[in-house]
């Protein structure tokens, strides 16, 4: 997915009434990356974006569920519904605007209002438990139902294969992925042998990572020794990986380093390695996503390598819109203002978003670094 201006990207995200999150737009680069004291809201707007995408797979339900249930995430004292809200950038068409409203309702909740709208057509409008109607582009009418439909989700989830344009929305927006910090415990996932078999993407806990490793160094050989490069980089004693067979239709991985005889395997790949290893894999991946959302990307790493993750960001973010949130000071000082979000809080302790680049700074990125205005206080949001 490129994000030039002759392809869909998603333009603004809105959230209301979601934790600390009361009132939020946010507009969506090719890279964002978010910074902000613990609790400031950075995970809530990734929870957010992600809920968004669950919603449009249609497993909103199981998605609150795991959140411990809507009334437990509304914000405190501030807030009787969640709102959420995104636009798409079409090419050479009106922006896709979306709409989600919730309410409380007992112990689950209802879908008090949702909307797809496009150049003041709207393609979905639903009030479900009073009302459902699907703009038909080619009869030029608005439809009702006539399949089973389900209440608790989402009518985007449920729009008709044949009405191509939402589905496209909804296809866009269902494929966003969230990953969180990788599991690294010696019986984890990514540290066992794994199934040779066909994948784009290293998976969420690195269950794929060797294969998918495999299949770049086999079918898209610049992207895998793009990968090894990184890996130079970051490690100066690093030579190759090799994929010695484990049984019939596995895989491992082998690391092998200038000087020893012997490779080292996932399993004895220290913490920080491994991580890295996962997140250049993924970063260099031709199946990354419309949004890709990355939660703490530098645990574990030495800080000499978030230079070259920074790198790994950029190039990652002309075929993904990467959201990321931080708390590194140090990969801060390797990103552009027009590349950080400032996430700090108002006086009522609720979240404020702001870009750095339209903060008043260019006078002192004369004399300071990202990273230090940020430390110092100046950009607010102390970490």
């Amino acid at each position: 997915m490129s994000t030039d201006a002759s392809v869909s990207r998603f333009r603004n995200l809105s959230i209301h009434g979601f934790r600390r999150l009361n009132d939020v737009v946010l507009d969506l680069r090719p890279l964002t990356v978010m910074i902000g004291a613990n609790g400031s809201g950075k995970t809530s707007v990734l929870e957010g974006l992600s809920l968004l995408a669950n919603s449009a797979q249609g497993v909103l339900r199981q998605s609150i569920s795991d959140l411990s249930g809507l009334p437990g995430v509304l914000t405190y004292d501030h807030a009787e519904t969640l709102e959420l809200g995104i636009s798409m950038k079409v090419p050479d068409k009106e922006d896709w605007l979306y709409l989600l409203r919730l309410r409380p309702l007992g112990q689950g909740y209802e879908i008090e209002e949702e909307s797809l709208n496009q150049g003041g057509i709207l393609y979905i409008m639903a009030r479900p438990l009073v009302r459902v109607d699907y703009y038909d582009a080619d009869q030029r009418r608005t439809i009702h139902p006539n399949w089973e439909y389900v209440p608790f989700e989402t009518s985007l989830s449920q729009v008709p294969k044949m009405f191509r344009e939402p589905e496209d929305f909804r296809k866009r927006l269902a494929s966003s992925t969230y990953y969180h910090v990788l599991n690294v415990d010696p019986r984890s996932p990514v540290r066992l042998p794994q199934p040779m078999q066909p994948a784009m993407l290293p998976g969420r806990n690195g269950e794929e990572l060797v294969s998918c490793l495999f299949n770049l160094r086999e079918s898209e050989r610049d992207r895998f020794e793009a990968i090894e490069d990184a890996l130079r980089a970051a490690f100066p004693g690093f030579e190759r990986l090799d994929f010695p067979p484990v049984a019939a239709g596995t895989l491992a991985l082998a690391w092998r380093e200038k000087g020893f005889s012997k490779p080292l395997y996932m399993h004895q790949l220290s913490e920080g390695t491994l991580r890295f290893l996962w997140l250049a894999t993924l970063l260099a991946s031709p199946g990354l996503t419309a949004l890709t959302l990355l939660d703490e990307p530098e645990v574990s790493l030495h800080p000499e390598l978030l230079n070259i993750l920074s790198d790994l960001f950029r190039e990652a973010s002309t075929r993904t819109q990467l959201v990321v949130a931080t708390h590194s000071d140090r990969l801060i000082r390797f990103l552009k203002p027009e590349e950080v979000v400032v996430i700090d809080s108002d006086e009522d302790g609720m979240s404020t978003l702001t870009w750095a680049d339209k903060l008043d700074l260019e006078e002192w990125l004369k004399e300071y670094s990202l990273d230090e205005l940020w430390s110092n206080g100046r950009i607010g949001a102390r970490p």
